[in-house]
């Protein structure tokens, strides 16, 4: 939906790797070509079945091959493309836990998360519920919540760009289903894969951590088109089409924290917002495909402005129809939110869908669990949410039901775990 961010419709096709987020890629890259040219690769620890495949045995799809690397600058599952399965989990630690504790499960999780995402067993007591599958593009994502540092002592390590988000007119926040002393966020082209890496955190977490929220979301399974676009969500909108892409020149400086930057633990880091946005469906499908173009600004086919062109033509803020209208309406989702309406604010949206059933009276529990990624939160979701608040005219049909904000350190090097540099600095 928006034009560079949004909160639900952003606009910008699935993110392509930076230069940065490539280190290690060699292996990655040989798998995906394996799977396609229909090699049967037995990979280092087993990424097939969990051992190396026998002869003979039918070679993984390139969707089930594909292997993000764990060991990377940045952590995996922020600038790879959207994934088919997603679940975002918060845990609060468990009373009388904390330092020593979320040092130890921080380096839990990191082991089993480079295991996993290697397409080998979690452990001695796996579940077996991924096996047979490849890798299937699993990225674990590891945070902090403002609460966190608190809890184990290390106020004065707590970022500023972590104070708390402020009070928006759209929300309507659930405070059970919103914010954490740590977040997860899980994503593959598998289901299976991704539920196996699910409960491989919340067994992890022992006695350490206790689920505070969960939410499970999904998007358009890769293969599934004709050839790659951009994905769409639940209003049938083509979502993320202006989306920063790591080719960019600036798109480090405004998504990710720079290795001088303060705190140090947080350099090669990045901070997501994560809102769960019920869209208001019943009267979003009440409105013709041209009413719900005006609202957003671009058409509903191909996801190319009101003002003319394709999907990835720039936007005419100042064209007019015959009778002198602006052909994008001044209140679309798809001006309010361009960078250039908004100081230059951006946003690399990575979101997925959710649907969790029907309400008792028939309306549709579902919409976008919306994540976001930025330098500063402070000059990213903020402006652009504040400026959505002022006059979108996708606001009335869509809903803020929760919402956190968490710290996302830069990823662990050889022989390091997630947040090490924090939890023993």
């Amino acid at each position: 939906m928006a034009e560079q961010s949004l909160p639900v419709v952003d606009e910008g096709t699935s993110v392509q790797e930076s230069p940065s987020a490539r280190e290690g890629m060699s292996r990655r890259a040989l798998l995906g070509t394996a799977g396609a040219t229909g090699l049967v690769l037995g990979a280092a620890g087993g990424a097939v079945g969990y051992a190396a495949a026998p002869t003979g045995a039918t070679p993984l799809t390139s969707v089930g091959s594909t292997e993000v690397m764990f060991h990377v600058k940045h952590q995996p599952g922020i600038t790879e493309g959207l994934q088919a399965r997603g679940h975002l989990v918060a845990f609060d630690l468990a009373a009388g836990a904390g330092r020593k504790e979320a040092a130890a499960l921080l380096r839990r999780w990191s082991e089993t998360a480079k295991r996993l995402m290697a397409g080998e067993a979690a452990g001695s007591d796996d579940t077996d519920v991924a096996r047979d599958a490849g890798p299937s593009s699993l990225t674990l994502t590891f945070g902090f919540g403002h609460s966190f540092f608190a809890r184990t002592g290390l106020e004065k390590q707590r970022p500023v760009a972590l104070d708390p988000l402020p009070d928006f007119s759209s929300d309507h926040l659930d405070k059970a289903r919103s914010n954490g002393d740590l977040w997860v966020q899980i994503g593959a082209n598998d289901a299976l894969v991704a539920f196996h890496a699910l409960r491989a955190v919340q067994k992890d977490a022992g006695s350490a951590a206790k689920v505070r929220w969960q939410m499970n979301g999904f998007n358009r399974t890769p293969g599934a088109t004709a050839h790659p676009m951009t994905a769409r969500n639940l209003m049938g909108q083509l979502d993320g089409t202006r989306n920063p892409k790591p080719s960019e020149p600036d798109f480090d400086q405004r998504i990710f924290v720079p290795e001088s930057g303060t705190p140090a633990w947080m350099a090669n880091g990045s901070y997501a917002v994560v809102r769960r946005i019920r869209m208001l469906l019943d009267d979003w499908e009440k409105l013709s495909p041209g009413a719900q173009e005006a609202v957003i600004g671009r058409r509903k086919a191909n996801g190319a402005a009101l003002s003319g062109g394709t999907e990835t033509t720039a936007m005419d803020l100042e064209k007019t129809d015959a009778k002198g209208d602006l052909m994008v309406p001044i209140n679309a989702h798809a001006r309010i939110t361009r960078p250039d309406q908004n100081g230059g604010a951006a946003i690399l949206r990575r979101p997925f869908s959710y649907h969790d059933g029907i309400d008792a009276d028939g309306t549709p529990d579902a919409g976008l669990l919306f994540v976001c990624w930025q330098a500063d939160p402070l000059r990213g979701f903020v402006p652009l949410q504040r400026k959505l608040d002022r006059g979108d005219a996708l606001s009335q049909y869509i809903r803020h039901e929760s919402s956190g904000l968490f710290a996302v350190p830069g990823g662990a090097a050889e022989g390091e775990y997630v947040g090490q540099r924090l939890l023993e600095g």
